[in-house]
């Protein structure tokens, strides 16, 4: 076992550590609060009706979901930050003709029957950099991923949903940040070969291997700009066997949430 992949199990096992410690020790803290978590949650009275157990694995399981997805999306920070310098944000000067593209492109992708449609590719905003017309303006965005490469120095800005599940309107819209923060990072750094978009995922909800099927994402991202499950960790991890070695790890890990899932159940179902 190399280093890299001892740094990343070490991360991987830390992760699981405590969010497991922290998960169980805020519902058991919140038992008696009536604002707690779980407590604002059991007043379904439809759920309700289906008896006290089912009652409390709705409640939690919407919380589970939820913040193991906040877990995993800072665990993925800690790995990256092995290889990448990385940001959560990127601000600079965007020109109005480029936003005026961006735009018309995203019309391009959003009519599906119209005459102008056409399915997204990476070449679509290649020389976007040089649109300059219109005035500029100072922007700032926030981004889930902004790597850049220490050995390459290529750039990735990465837009990241745990499960990936987007409706239209914000699938045209994640695509449109991602377009502006290429433009901002092209005007600042002055070239587009080092730069890379994606809209990633966490996991595989059609199944590991499997094609990416859901067509709000692809109305809007080329295959090229999809880093799905396996791609994701690979890339996070700089590693080929990145996504093994995190579920592998991970794996070997759970039993410890599913010991704080039990320690928080004995509470509320006494």
């Amino acid at each position: 076992m190399d280093f890299k992949e001892k740094a990343i199990r070490a991360i991987v096992k830390s992760a699981v550590e405590c969010y497991a410690s922290g998960f169980s020790d805020r519902h058991i803290g919140e038992a008696d609060d009536p604002e707690g978590t779980i407590n604002m949650k059991i007043h379904n009275i439809f759920i309700a009706a289906l008896g006290a157990d089912i009652q409390y694995y709705s409640a939690l399981a919407r919380s589970l979901d939820s913040s193991l997805g906040n877990m995993l999306e800072k665990m993925a920070i800690n790995i990256a930050s092995l290889n990448y310098e990385v940001s959560r944000h990127v601000e600079g000067p965007i020109y109005a003709e480029q936003t005026n593209e961006i735009a018309r492109l995203l019309e391009c992708y959003k009519n599906t029957k119209g005459i102008t449609h056409k399915k997204p590719e990476v070449s679509d905003y290649t020389g976007i950099l040089e649109k300059k017309g219109g005035g500029e303006h100072s922007k700032r965005h926030e981004s889930d991923y902004c790597l850049v490469d220490r050995t390459t120095g290529i750039h990735y800005l990465i837009e990241l949903k745990i499960g990936g599940d987007l409706d239209n309107k914000k699938a045209r819209s994640e695509k449109e940040a991602l377009l502006e923060q290429y433009c901002i990072l092209a005007n600042t750094i002055g070239k587009e070969d080092s730069i890379r978009i994606y809209f990633a995922t966490a996991y595989n909800r059609y199944g590991e291997g499997n094609v990416w099927k859901q067509g709000r994402v692809r109305q809007f991202f080329a295959d090229d700009e999809l880093l799905i499950s396996k791609k994701f960790w690979n890339l996070v991890c700089k590693d080929d066997n990145g996504y093994d070695i995190v579920i592998d790890e991970y794996r070997k890990n759970a039993g410890l949430i599913v010991a704080a899932l039990e320690k928080i159940k004995q509470v509320y179902l006494q």
